[in-house]
């Protein structure tokens, strides 16, 4: 057989074709409810698009706040040894036991910017705690002992070993304490309340 006598090939069809022409519907009404149904498609993948935009806006938002509010944060615990030097300082030799104007002005002086360094952490959120005599509380203490015969209810706070400090409500470091230990005469004092 030679070249002349073959006959020639249909050409064939593409195989994306021949799926799009069995996919389309035949009827007008069949092309118009996949129309809606490939519009309501888009609609909830718009929506959706949009929701997930509102949250990431609102979670930079959030997050930006925070940072402003707490993003001084790591400084302030760098501050905190020498807010707690200058209280050392000052309670190493009391006042009354100055006897000349030299030492006297000294002690002014660390009060002075003991005081200064104190309202500046105040204008910035940042907050002293001082529990003395207070409900032991875990959340802003860290009990370092239980004292016996204190003469105060159990769990009260009876020293204040090392200040805490708070920035605005989240806790930077917690008051190192020691709390009054429960004994038989705690318990009969809580008893007779």
């Amino acid at each position: 057989m030679s070249d002349d006598d073959k006959e020639p090939l249909a050409p064939a069809n593409d195989p994306e074709e021949e799926a799009e022409a069995a996919s389309e519907p035949a009827t007008p009404e069949e092309r118009i409810a996949a129309l809606e149904a490939e519009l309501a498609e888009s609609k909830d993948r718009l929506l959706r698009a949009l929701a997930e935009t509102e949250n990431t806006r609102r979670r930079a938002q959030r997050e930006r706040a925070d940072a402003e509010k707490y993003g001084i944060g790591r400084f302030a615990e760098g501050l905190l040894s020498v807010a707690d030097n200058l209280r050392r300082a000052l309670d190493s030799l009391p006042e009354s036991e100055a006897r000349d104007d030299r030492t006297r002005g000294l002690l002014e002086g660390v009060a002075a910017t003991e005081r200064e360094l104190l309202a500046a952490f105040e204008r910035h959120g940042l907050k002293r705690i001082d529990p003395m005599g207070e409900k032991f509380d875990h959340n802003f203490h860290q009990a370092v002992f239980e004292a016996e015969n204190s003469g105060r209810p159990a769990g009260t706070v009876v020293e204040v070993l090392q200040p805490g400090y708070v920035l605005h409500d989240r806790l930077l470091r917690p008051a190192m304490v020691g709390v009054a230990k429960g004994g038989a005469a705690a318990e009969t004092a809580d008893q007779d309340s």
